[in-house]
């Protein structure tokens, strides 16, 4: 009997990488897992072969778990409906929901085609909307005929959100857009029991792996004993700890990279001025210039700590 026994949860894009070892870990922890991928290309390209959910499916139930697979399309409002229904039908109610289903089409905003636009916001934005918008409905149903509901949503945002990505205008723009989900999703569930929270991950997986350089800075230690620090089983722990009924966690940023955990506030206020009256131009030149703040760029959040002593150590 694990932390999450009795907990049914929905994990998507959950055949390969993240999603994978997120439904793992939570199925070794108790809950029952609906597993949703298409099979898919990392660029959104139709699978080929046997479903990567059905091959996660046998894994947790070969291990005593329970789970069943998903080949909806979390981007069509439909068939998002019928992925909450599913979980409701296979295991009689529903806890947490991971939105984790993502692609990449990298290109300069200068070279974008439309299409890649469209497809990547599609297959994030609205492939993390639909499936909350759906499973919101039924926990506000729950909560309206008097049962306790005590549910999580977990979103996978990213750096690229955080500090933007060069090449990835439409990954880091629906990465962005995905905190302003996972805080409106906070707000509007709490009066129904629901928390919502945004985990971004640095791990290898098939969207990383496409970074020029990553295969040799991402992959696994040579020595099998030393510690993997991109290894997607890093992060989901943190997803199992948000998934669970008492998690405290509501309306928060994490960062995960291996054994370092960052708590992220954006935006955050980093000066207050003020004027008498309106704003001038010649006030502005006055005041503003040497205010201005660094921006934070993606190696601060990428690479390994070389000493224990520029983190916040766990008491």
């Amino acid at each position: 009997m694990g932390r999450l026994a009795g907990r049914v949860a929905i994990v998507t894009g959950a055949g390969r990488g993240l999603g994978r070892a997120h439904a793992l870990f939570l199925s070794e922890q108790g809950a029952a897992v609906v597993v949703n991928d298409l099979g898919g290309g990392v660029s959104g390209d139709a699978g080929t072969e046997v479903s990567p959910a059905e091959q996660v499916v046998a894994e947790i139930r070969a291990h005593g778990g329970k789970a069943v697979a998903s080949a909806h399309d979390v981007s069509d409002w439909g068939q998002a409906n019928e992925l909450i229904d599913l979980a409701v039908e296979a295991f009689g109610d529903l806890h947490v929901l991971v939105n984790n289903a993502g692609i990449i089409r990298d290109r300069t905003l200068a070279n974008l085609e439309e299409q890649d636009w469209d497809l990547v916001i599609k297959v994030h934005l609205k492939g993390h909307a639909a499936p909350t918008r759906h499973a919101l409905a039924y926990w506000r149903a729950q909560a309206k005929a008097g049962r306790e509901v005590k549910a999580s949503v977990v979103h996978t945002t990213s750096i690229a959100g955080f500090v933007g990505s060069f090449g990835q205008a439409n990954y880091s723009v629906a990465k962005a857009g995905l905190i302003a989900l996972s805080k409106v999703v906070a707000l509007e569930g709490t009066k129904y029991g629901v928390r919502s929270n945004a985990v971004s991950p640095s791990a290898r997986t098939r969207i990383t792996l496409t970074i020029p350089g990553a295969e040799g800075r991402l992959k696994a230690p040579e020595d099998p004993g030393a510690f993997d620090f991109y290894a997607p089983e890093n992060v989901s722990p943190l997803i199992g700890w948000l998934a669970e009924e008492n998690c405290p966690a509501n309306d928060q940023i994490f960062h995960i990279a291996g054994n370092r955990l960052y708590i992220v506030a954006i935006p955050q206020i980093v000066h207050v001025l003020e004027y008498d009256g309106r704003w001038t131009l010649e006030a502005l030149d006055r005041q503003v210039p040497q205010r201005l703040v660094e921006p934070l760029t993606i190696d601060v959040f990428l690479r390994p700590p070389s000493t224990p002593t520029d983190a916040a150590r766990p008491r």
